[in-house]
């Protein structure tokens, strides 16, 4: 059953009632994902007649890392969702930070059920490189033989894209991208990411699979969504970010973003290894 018919048919669809309901509904677990590198739980969160079915991410339950604080994951998970809405991307399903849950405090996030798989970034034999695709890497598979990694060329990606390199996200992992439900959430983009928990280091950290756009320009909209996001940051979303990052973090994206702002083009990939492996 997807997220969408937990749904009260009261319409709990912006994302206002989304959060509330994430952060003070009644949160149950039902199972473990066994694949995530860090404690994940899908459940749901209820109150009343309103369920929404959810991820749970328990702050116990987080990997140490040796380029991240202990504990600091779940608050960039919140972060880059906060960041998302400002600019008005909306690429990041709602998300809060709860402080109780059967594991203690932790990220709390709507879950989207996929229709298949969303195939936004695929690795293909160089001879079989679909149109509408980008080429960002070539490579060779287990088996010896060569491949290219491709993602989608659609304006909904570079979005994303976008976001990452505000961000600084140091995962973008093929698997990470999922097509977006607005029967969940009313203003949810068509394309989002997912697992945020290694953004926002004050240290270059960009690793994403969707380099395609790299040295493109920016366009109007583009630089329209960045000026916004630096002039929240001096307000009330920097405000709100305040509780979650470093302060050194939230100069450093503001850097990020001036960057940007500066520069008018994507950026290129630097000497460090660019590219998430594996990329899904």
């Amino acid at each position: 059953m997807s997220a969408s018919q937990w749904i009260s048919p009261a319409g709990l669809r912006s994302a206002v009632d989304l959060l509330g309901l994430l952060a003070h509904g009644e949160l149950a677990v039902n199972g473990r994902l066994a694949v995530a590198s860090n404690a994940t739980f899908i459940g749901h969160v209820a109150h009343g007649e309103q369920r929404v079915t959810c991820v749970y991410k328990p702050i116990t339950g987080e990997r140490p890392l040796w380029d991240f604080p202990d504990g600091s994951l779940a608050a960039r998970e919140v972060a880059s969702y906060l960041v998302s809405e400002a600019a008005g991307w909306h690429v990041v399903p709602p998300t809060v930070l709860r402080t109780d849950g059967p594991a203690g405090a932790g990220m709390c996030q709507v879950w989207l059920e996929q229709p298949g798989t969303p195939g936004w970034v695929d690795v293909v034999a160089p001879d079989d490189v679909p149109s509408g695709t980008i080429p960002v890497l070539e490579g060779i598979d287990g088996d010896g033989s060569p491949v290219v990694l491709v993602h989608a060329d659609r304006p909904e990606l570079r979005r994303l894209a976008l976001f990452d390199v505000v961000i600084n996200n140091a995962d973008r992992k093929g698997g990470h991208i999922l097509t977006g439900d607005r029967g969940v959430a009313e203003h949810m983009a068509t394309i989002v990411g997912i697992d945020h928990g290694v953004s926002c280091h004050a240290e270059p950290k960009l690793r994403t699979v969707l380099w395609g756009w790299a040295g493109t320009a920016l366009d109007a909209a583009e630089r329209d969504e960045l000026e916004r996001i630096r002039a929240m940051l001096g307000g009330e979303l920097g405000s709100q970010l305040a509780e979650l990052l470093t302060e050194t973090e939230l100069i450093a994206m503001d850097e990020r973003v001036s960057a940007l702002l500066q520069d008018g083009r994507m950026p290129v990939p630097e000497g460090r290894m660019p590219v998430p492996w594996p990329p899904f």
